[in-house]
């Protein structure tokens, strides 16, 4: 975990597993500390739909959604809901995300996903299941059950290193995609009291 201003940095490790361990044992050692977080923001990169959300570009979750949580039946695929049991959607604060997106971010679905997508016809199905989606990546859904466990809001952000579908390693953009999360961070945080993301934010805490 690093120090930034405002804000602990944490690796959690890859896939949601991961990432609820690591987010729920920073949490709980925040508030044993006395000095809880009020927010928890799920940050990287991640593939997009290309017409959506192309390379390079910077997203924000309306709905982080368990994509691959339940089972396939004879009738498709039927997420843990369907099952009557669990969830697979967490929704954002409205705030933030609209907050996310006067700083330029494209809101949407982001999907959780255990194996990262590699063809055209997987990234179709999801698209038919998902219509809001724009982007998939392996943690976030995973922060944001941990997060709710405590009472936290929860926040995802990625930025497109490259386009959901055949998998080509070689088209990966993760230098220029880092850039560009790094550049809609510096957007969004709230430096100046009245900026949209602190007025958002205030609206959170007591």
């Amino acid at each position: 975990m690093g120090r930034t201003p405002g804000a602990d940095v944490l690796a959690a490790g890859v896939g949601p597993a991961a990432a609820a361990s690591a987010t729920s044992a920073a949490l709980t050692a925040a508030r044993l500390a006395g000095n809880p977080y009020d927010l928890v923001v799920s940050a990287g990169i991640g593939g997009g739909f290309a017409e959506r959300a192309p390379v390079g570009a910077v997203v924000v979750a309306d709905r982080i959604v368990a994509a691959d949580l339940g089972a396939e039946t004879p009738d498709g695929f039927v997420p843990v809901t369907g099952l009557g049991f669990g969830t697979d959607v967490h929704v954002p604060p409205a705030a933030l995300v609209e907050a996310a997106r006067e700083a330029g971010l494209a809101p949407g679905a982001v999907l959780t996903v255990s194996t990262v997508t590699g063809s055209a016809a997987r990234a179709a199905e999801l698209l038919a299941r998902h219509p809001s989606a724009v982007a998939e990546a392996m943690e976030g859904f995973g922060v944001a059950e941990a997060a709710t466990a405590h009472g936290v809001p929860v926040l995802e952000i990625r930025a497109i290193s490259n386009a959901i579908g055949p998998r080509d390693r070689d088209a990966w953009r993760i230098p220029a995609a880092l850039t560009a999360l790094t550049s809609a961070f510096v957007r969004l945080a709230p430096a100046e009291a009245g900026s949209p993301f602190a007025l958002a934010r205030a609206r959170l805490v007591p």
